[in-house]
C-alpha cells in the first residue's frame, strides 16, 4: 500500500501526463494545456483576476525557463514546488491550521 506521499507523487506526476502533448509534444504543456490543468486541478489558487489571458501568458513566461514556449515535467515540478513553499508559508502564518498528521 503506497503511503501519502508516494501518492501525492503519483498524483504529481499522472496529472502532467493527463494535460500534456493533446496538442502536441506528449511530454510538455503549451499554454492551453497549461491554462486547463491549473483551472480544473488548481481552482483555488487561481483567482478570477488572475485567470486572464495576460495573466497565463506571463506565468507561462516565468515557467518556461528554456524559453521553447511550451512547459516541461521540470518546469511543472519546479512550480509545484514553489506552490507548496507558499502554502508551507501560510501554515507558518497560522500553526493552528496546520495539517494534521495521518
Amino acid at each position: 500500500m503506497a503511503r501519502p506521499l508516494e501518492r501525492s507523487l503519483d498524483v504529481m506526476v499522472s496529472t502532467f501526463h493527463k494535460y500534456a502533448g493533446k496538442e502536441g509534444d506528449k511530454y510538455k504543456l503549451n499554454k492551453a494545456e497549461l491554462k486547463e490543468l491549473l483551472l480544473k486541478e488548481l481552482p483555488s489558487y487561481i483567482s478570477q483576476k488572475q485567470s486572464d489571458e495576460a495573466s497565463f501568458q506571463k506565468l507561462m513566461n516565468n515557467l518556461d525557463s528554456n524559453k521553447d514556449k511550451e512547459v516541461d515535467f521540470q518546469e511543472y515540478a519546479t512550480f509545484l514546488a514553489c506552490v507548496a513553499m507558499m502554502c508551507n508559508e501560510d501554515f507558518q502564518d497560522y500553526p493552528d491550521k496546520m495539517p494534521r498528521k495521518m
